[in-house]
């Protein structure tokens, strides 16, 4: 063969293997990261922690996830998408602890693993799904719950206002904080069977339909972001912020900036962009051979106005 023909075969071979990799896909490992929802800070936060630990690993982040928390099916489209597309891992925090079983099975027999995050899902970290990565939800709950029997010695009536039907993580908090009310006999829990739903929005409009118990009563917990900022907007309306005590979960600046003014008394803070970072490394860990821990408790802290300064804290509300 003419070595100019010759040359232009190779070329031409060497182009047609170029666009192999669908859609100019990177040759790098990648990881779908994909959260309950996209619009809360703690997401945000989520995100960022994933996104650096993947520029420090050299692997791609697909980071995607339901608009809003509440859309079970397009959380399952999404798990079902990432496999088809065999990716080389997927860390997913689960909208509902049953409904994403089986979309996390077929991940896995497909042998992508995957690494639950933030919230659990039935079965066994190791066994099930690659690891379990999340607040100590349990523990979380029972700080608040006790924050607020601290801030009421008197005793009186408190309200819960749980998060949504289904979520593992808001659940355990929720459970942990009436435990913690159970032990003190000058608390009583007046309301704790009412669901904020998935947007501010939407807690607000429950908060003031409760708004006959909350102006009998002497303190409210709420489990996480949406719902404390949802209550927060309904206590502002009634012109009851900072006369009910107040301990919310996560964080926000709207939140942060509660504190500080005294509408609320205190936040359970998590660490979501160490789980984020924690979950990529995770999977990192599994497919270089490195050590995999099942289990990983990321933390969790009483942010009060007092400890606004503390360094640590703000990092955490960064």
């Amino acid at each position: 063969m003419h070595p100019a023909r010759a040359l232009c075969c190779v070329l031409l071979l060497l182009a047609g293997c170029s666009k192999s990799a669908p859609d100019g896909a990177s040759a790098k490992p990648v990881y779908a990261v994909i959260p309950k929802g996209t619009t809360h800070v703690y997401w945000k936060a989520v995100e960022r922690g994933a996104k650096a630990a993947g520029a420090e690993l050299g692997v791609e982040i697909a980071w995607k996830g339901p608009l809003q928390e509440d859309d079970r099916a397009q959380q399952i489209q999404l798990v079902q998408q990432f496999t088809a597309q065999h990716v080389a891992g997927i860390a997913l925090a689960p909208l509902d602890h049953t409904a994403l079983v089986a979309p996390v099975r077929a991940a896995r027999e497909a042998g992508i693993p995957v690494v639950i995050y933030d919230s659990g899902l039935d079965g066994t970290p190791g066994t099930d799904f690659l690891a379990y990565i999340a607040t100590d939800n349990v523990k979380g709950g029972s700080i608040g719950g006790e924050e607020l029997a601290r801030l009421l010695p008197e005793g009186g009536d408190v309200v819960l206002l749980r998060y949504l039907v289904g979520s593992a993580s808001t659940a355990q908090r929720e459970q942990g904080f009436l435990d913690a009310i159970g032990k003190h006999t000058t608390l009583h829990c007046s309301v704790d069977n009412r669901y904020a739903g998935a947007t501010g929005g939407e807690a607000k409009t429950a908060a003031l339909n409760l708004m006959g118990e909350l102006r009998k009563c002497k303190g409210v917990f709420c489990s996480n972001e949406s719902a404390t900022y949802g209550m927060l907007l309904a206590l502002r309306q009634e012109g009851l912020a900072g006369k009910i005590r107040f301990v919310g979960f996560d964080s926000s600046p709207p939140l942060v900036e509660a504190l500080k003014n005294g509408e609320i008394d205190a936040l359970i803070v998590q660490d979501p962009r160490r789980m984020g970072a924690l979950a990529v490394q995770t999977l990192e860990a599994q497919r270089t051979g490195g050590k995999v821990e099942t289990t990983i408790d990321t933390g969790v802290v009483l942010v009060t106005r007092e400890k606004l300064s503390d360094p640590a804290v703000q990092k955490l509300l960064e």
